[in-house]
């Protein structure tokens, strides 16, 4: 080896906590490890069907407002019309969703969950809101109350009139 060139072991270059003292990491990390833990039962059951998280955040809605506009359930997933599209012709075709037309302006699509949707939905939910409940049970109200303002606190300014609007700041 030249005299200008170090043997450099990569143990040496890999970070460590010390190296980013300014990132809250270990928020970060916990963050990973709910969401990781908090999608996997889904998870599981969406592929079974052959769906994703796509399906599940489009039946979540759905489920959460019947009658929701596509261009709604557009701005709220900020996804490509092409993206939403592929999803819910899946979830349409497989008899989980149905789409009407709007009464006062008929080129409107309304979303509504069919009684199969509903179901499957409440079985996708189901472990998550038991996870939920556990970790919430173990706070006081206050602290409940915390984690909501904190979850409120990491979505942006300009998207948190649409948590009012589908009523999700309400416990606040």
């Amino acid at each position: 080896m030249s005299a200008d060139r170090k043997n450099v072991n990569k143990a040496d270059i890999n970070s460590t906590l010390a190296d980013h003292a300014d990132l809250p990491l270990d928020i970060m990390g916990l963050f990973f490890f709910a969401y990781r833990d908090f999608t996997g039962d889904a998870d599981a059951l969406l592929e079974r069907q052959g769906f994703g998280r796509a399906h599940h955040r489009v039946l979540y809605f759905v489920n959460l407002r019947p009658g929701m506009p596509v261009a709604d359930l557009l701005d709220i997933l900020k996804i490509t019309k092409q993206s939403l599209a592929r999803v819910l012709r899946q979830l349409i075709d497989h008899n989980y969703v149905e789409q009407r037309t709007g009464a006062s302006d008929r080129r409107q699509r309304l979303l509504y969950a069919t009684d199969k949707g509903r179901h499957f939905f409440a079985e996708l939910s189901a472990n998550q809101a038991t996870r939920i409940d556990a970790s919430m049970a173990a706070l006081s109200a206050e602290g409940a109350a915390e984690v909501r303002r904190f979850l409120v606190g990491m979505v942006t300014p300009q998207d948190r009139p649409t948590l009012e609007r589908l009523r999700l700041t309400d416990k606040l």
